[in-house]
């Protein structure tokens, strides 16, 4: 059954530059002398560490356990010892640093025990549980939890698979599409299984010919899956471009796929999920792409944990006009802050670059409202319109022209022929808003913070206030079963509620005074006695046997001031 394409706006057509990396198979990187793995692996989710230095961990051994709803499992890449634990660089155009284990590899490879999960013997809530465990994230780039991703599993009439690859110079899934078909066929049959799906569509893009064959010829095997060719056009393999492109189904800002009856995967992570079904395996490793000015480029696989500069070596020397490295690709990736950081889970593509290919953009100009950029814009915006308000620091009529649906996709700036550098304005534009939305937070939390304490010391004092009431009734309610007159010192102090619980206090005094019996007075003789009596007698006649009333106490003090 043919497939009715649909077109989404906008787009660009680049040169994609495939053929310098595509046309070897894909090789396994050697072992690296250090392997430093990242306990966040991306910006959505972390782990907690589970080992300490010292210890000696095995290939494939949990290394971190998942936190949160969007946590999943990190996995020590091979065997060898935990030589450190601390904050290492990460690859993100912040420079930031994050919590990450050290494994210095003893080369033996050795494996935990692993078996082959039961997917279709096993529950739903089982299945999804062995993917959080193995540490199944999106390959594609945002690396979203797979386990999560694949919903509830009912409401999905499409199961999409993702082998557009529309950035320029990445060739790692055209590779894997060539060589291990059968095996992502394998796992989009799973995803299917357990997502729903009655329907598994393939994109590609038309520049890749030979996936597009191997793809097609491993669907054979499976019913119900066939494989679309579509337009090279970028970013045509973005989610939401593709689902438009394949279904017609258009994703407004805000919602996801699965609220329309399509769910999309990358065909990385379909294989992915293969292994971690079909052979117990955690995601310990990923294809990538080594290209730019490089002597030998190509595709390889990759552990995660393996530091940049370790792994482009691989690709040959680099010649001596490369001025940094880039991560991901020319439109949408980042230059390295430095290159000891390590690939991770949504590491897809180095690209080598030189001004030679890639040169510095031209000084920026004034917009001339040309609107080339509202044209190419696959979301249908206005960035024009969006560029003056956030040069302009006038973030909520940013928002008004729906910042947020921006996918950052780098469209608008290839084609301004002002070289004004767009994606770099909503980036500063998103970052104000979520900052400003944090401190937003912060102060509404101190303010419920500051009101909760002043009503809980009005609820004290008011508690204590009852406290005393309630203590002078009983106390009146004595005095009346003893039938004390109502102008009596004690019924005077009852009227008073503090007075009530100083004539309480005095009166418990009074009565562990009264309870208390002298000690080491046995075997006195007459003499010491007799002179115990005494003083006994003189302090009787003084009135010192128990301490005054607080009625009492109050003129005493008054006739000492006026004497």
């Amino acid at each position: 059954m043919s497939v009715r394409l649909f077109s989404f706006h906008g787009g660009v057509k680049t040169d994609g530059h495939k053929h310098e990396s595509c046309g070897t198979p894909i090789r396994s990187a050697p072992l690296p002398g250090r392997l430093v793995v990242p306990l966040r692996q991306s910006a959505r989710a972390a782990s907690e560490c589970l080992v300490v230095a010292g210890q000696k961990v095995f290939k494939g051994e949990r290394i971190g356990a998942p936190v949160g709803v969007l946590g999943t499992a990190v996995h020590a890449p091979t065997s060898g010892t935990v030589v450190a634990i601390g904050d290492h660089l990460m690859p993100h155009p912040s420079g930031l640093s994050t919590l990450a284990v050290e494994i210095e590899p003893d080369g033996e490879e050795r494996w935990i025990e692993h078996a082959p999960f039961d997917w279709q013997q096993s529950s739903r809530a089982e299945a999804l549980a062995h993917l959080r465990d193995c540490g199944l994230v999106g390959l594609g780039g945002a690396t979203f939890p797979s386990h999560v991703k694949l919903g509830t599993g009912s409401g999905i009439h499409t199961l999409i698979l993702n082998g557009a690859e529309c950035e320029p110079w990445i060739t790692c899934d055209d590779r894997l599409m060539r060589e291990r078909a059968a095996d992502i066929l394998v796992g989009a049959r799973i995803l299917r299984h357990l997502i729903g799906a009655e329907r598994l569509l393939i994109g590609i893009e038309d520049n890749k010919p030979e996936a597009i064959a191997a793809m097609r010829s491993a669907c054979a095997a499976l019913p119900g899956a066939e494989v679309v060719v579509i337009p090279a056009v970028y970013p045509a393999g973005g989610e939401k471009q593709l689902i438009r492109t394949l279904t017609g189904i258009e994703i407004p800002y805000g919602r996801l796929g699965g609220e329309f009856g399509v769910q999309c995967f990358n065909v990385g992570t379909a294989h992915a999920v293969y292994r971690a079904m079909e052979h117990g395996e955690p995601l310990i490793s990923r294809i990538v792409t080594l290209t730019g000015n490089v002597d030998q480029p190509g595709n390889f696989e990759v552990l995660i944990g393996t530091p940049v500069e370790d792994l482009l070596a691989l690709a040959g020397p680099r010649r001596a006009d490369t001025d940094r490295i880039i991560m991901g690709g020319p439109m949408m990736g980042f230059a390295l802050p430095d290159l000891h950081v390590p690939v991770v889970k949504a590491s897809n593509c180095l690209i080598s670059a030189s001004q030679k290919l890639f040169p510095s953009a031209p000084p920026e100009q004034a917009c001339i409202r040309c609107g080339s950029c509202a044209r190419a814009c696959p979301a249908e915006l206005q960035p024009f319109e969006m560029y003056w308000h956030a040069r302009a620091k006038n973030f909520g009529k940013a928002q008004e022209y729906h910042l947020f649906d921006c996918i950052e996709c780098g469209c608008c700036s290839y084609v301004c022929p002002s070289h004004i550098p767009l994606v770099d304005y909503f980036r500063f534009a998103k970052s104000e808003i979520w900052a400003r939305e944090r401190d937003k937070n912060a102060a509404d939390q101190a303010r419920e913070r500051f009101e909760f304490r002043n009503w809980r010391q009005e609820r004290e004092k008011e508690e204590k206030a009852a406290k005393l009431a309630a203590k002078a009734a009983e106390t009146r309610a004595k005095l009346a079963e003893g039938g004390e007159a109502s102008d009596s010192p004690a019924a005077a102090a009852a009227e008073d509620p503090k007075k009530a619980l100083v004539a309480a206090a005095l009166a418990r005094a009074k009565a562990q005074k009264a309870a208390v019996a002298p000690k080491n007075t046995e075997g006195l003789s007459s003499e010491k006695q007799a002179e115990i009596d005494e003083i006994e007698r003189r302090r009787r006649e003084l009135g010192l046997d128990a301490p005054p009333s607080a009625a009492d106490d109050a003129p005493q003090k008054t006739e000492a001031r006026d004497a």
